[in-house]
């Protein structure tokens, strides 16, 4: 650990139960530190850090701090997470009583920053190319880190732990543009998924957010790799700075990449393909995740393994066995007469991507896509892109919109993206409705979609498929 860390013996997390903020409590825990923290409500995230010996609890309420964290302020680490907000009671009480307090990005970007970071930044496909990428190094036998954003299948978790600790040892980050965090991390390898619109409520335009993420770029350590989606906006590409091996990849055709995916088909629900570069080539690889956006998302991935010394012969192997992420293109139920599967796509780009996939997969099977929309300012800036995503599948149930973070907008409901769609093709359902509409619903392809908490009804969906094919 950063000797700059090493004085504190607590460490305390306020949001301990999201997906960034949990990967890094385990990590602290891991390395011998004892660790609490609060969260609004609990979740399967939070039953496992309690079983696994850190303290938790669910209402903002400073007595319930853990009495050594009270009484030993110059060795108790606070770290808050940017969804919480600044008027938090805890958080207030911790800033005023001189605590140090950090945003979590800044703690990951110390930890990572003494190793050989690979961070995975984009819009949209940098948890799976992120797990991806920890997946082949940690099955290919390397000592390695890994931060993930969503709880890798092959693994179980969100976090690789390493053994070591120079600056030869791989980390894998996931590095968020979310409240610009990316720009606390200073990578050795560094991938760029997309640059598309989104987090409007932070950046308020799209070039900001493309500014943003030069500006990651040109925080890569002199002579990184910095890989690239060929499809990525032409300005990011352009002004990402000298001094870096710029490498672009893709899996379009006919597209100008130095990686390139050739070959590509589909042999019994397995997509197979070539990695094609100036210095190397890999036939036949094999990638159980469907989809264009995920064979581009495993050409990243390869590449940067490729770099940190991974052969070819064990990124072919292991590439195979990639298991996914949970919630990203999930199978519940794959059976003849009926299909479900769940997806964590919440931006119209992703959508696209996710649908464009199932019907690749299924293509003369009526496909009904669930979709819950997450954020009221995100349904606001995207409604006519998430209308034109949605209307890939035959048939669209769209739920009430996810607020997370956000106070409700005025004039801003599901039925802003409902007018701009085809009348026929499209109901909307309540929460406590959507069971009993579900329950008349034709078996077929279903999907549920989205980043809220449509995946509480996971199990309920499953279950009523199940019986009903009993």
């Amino acid at each position: 650990m950063q000797e700059e860390l090493s004085q504190y013996t607590q460490v305390y997390f306020v949001g301990i139960g999201g997906i960034g903020m949990s990967n890094l409590a385990r990590w602290f825990k891991a390395n011998g530190r004892i660790v609490a923290g609060y969260d609004r409500t609990p979740s399967p995230l939070t039953e496992q850090l309690v079983k696994e010996g850190i303290d938790i609890h669910y209402a903002d309420d400073c007595k319930l701090i853990p009495a050594d964290f009270v009484a030993e302020k110059s060795k108790t680490l606070v770290i808050f997470t940017p969804a919480v907000p600044a008027s938090h009671g805890e958080l207030q009480f911790f800033m005023q009583a001189g605590y140090r307090c950090c945003k979590r990005a800044e703690v990951l970007g110390i930890i990572t920053n003494a190793m050989r970071s690979i961070c995975i930044a984009g819009t949209h496909g940098k948890t799976t190319t992120s797990s991806m990428c920890a997946h082949l190094l940690h099955a290919g036998g390397l000592d390695a880190a890994a931060f993930l954003g969503g709880i890798s299948v092959n693994i179980n978790s969100n976090l690789l732990i390493n053994k070591s600790l120079d600056k030869e040892t791989p980390a894998v980050v996931e590095a968020d543009e979310f409240d610009r965090s990316f720009l606390h991390l200073y990578p050795a390898v560094a991938i760029i998924t997309s640059t598309d619109a989104d987090h409007l409520d932070i950046y308020h335009q799209k070039r900001a957010l493309e500014d943003s993420f030069i500006q990651f770029a040109r925080q890569c350590r002199p002579q990184a790799l910095l890989i690239v989606c060929a499809q990525a906006d032409e300005y990011v590409r352009t002004h990402v700075g000298e001094g870096l091996r710029l490498r672009t990849y893709s899996a379009q055709p006919n597209a100008k990449a130095d990686i390139q995916a050739e070959n590509v088909k589909v042999e019994a629900g397995v997509f197979v393909f070539d990695y094609c570069s100036s210095e190397i080539t890999l036939r036949g690889l094999q990638l159980h995740m469907p989809g264009l956006h995920n064979i581009e998302n495993a050409l990243a991935a390869i590449t940067a393994a490729l770099e940190v010394g991974l052969s070819a012969d064990v990124i072919k192997t292991h590439l195979s066995t990639y298991q996914g992420v949970k919630r990203r293109f999930e199978f519940q139920v794959r059976h003849t007469k009926a299909v479900y599967i769940d997806d964590y796509a919440h931006h119209p780009t992703e959508i696209e991507a996710f649908l464009k996939a199932v019907k690749m997969l299924y293509p003369s099977r009526k496909l009904t896509a669930i979709f819950q929309p997450h954020l009221f300012s995100r349904t606001n800036d995207f409604k006519e892109g998430f209308a034109k995503s949605l209307e890939l599948a035959d048939e669209v149930i769209l739920m009430d919109i996810y607020p997370a973070r956000e106070l409700p907008m005025p004039g801003v409901t599901v039925q802003s993206i409902r007018e701009l769609m085809r009348k026929e093709c499209v109901r909307y359902v309540s929460d406590n409705a959507l069971m009993e509409l579900l329950a008349d619903e034709p078996l077929d392809v279903w999907v549920t979609v989205g980043a809220g908490d449509i995946d509480r009804f996971i199990p309920q969906i499953k279950s009523l498929i199940e019986s009903r094919l009993a």
